[in-house]
């Protein structure tokens, strides 16, 4: 083996050995983006839950406020929401007995 070849050898040796540590760097950081996304999902699907909890909480405000307004197209649209709660709570009753 001439002395280029010897050469060329330990520039391939080196270069392999470059390339393996960025393939492991690449591995670790893939691993710990994964596990980051992860957790970003639980706190998406934290905020989620919070706001249709919230949504929730503002409908039931809303319902209740239209009870004291004034204004007789929300007491109308009140009293529409609750004759169906009413139905569908009667639909329930029925249900369980059958």
């Amino acid at each position: 083996m001439t002395d280029r070849d010897e050469q060329l050898l330990k520039e391939l040796d080196i270069r392999l050995k470059q390339l393996m540590y960025l393939c492991d760097s690449l591995k670790d950081e893939n691993r710990r983006l994964k596990e980051e996304l992860q957790l970003k999902n639980t706190e998406v699907d934290k905020v989620q839950t919070e706001i249709e909890q919230l949504e929730k909480k503002y409908d039931n405000l809303r319902f209740a406020k239209s009870f004291n307004g004034n204004n007789p197209e929300e007491i109308k649209r009140a009293k529409e929401r609750l004759s169906k709660l009413v139905q569908d709570v009667e639909k329930c009753i029925v249900l369980l007995k059958s």
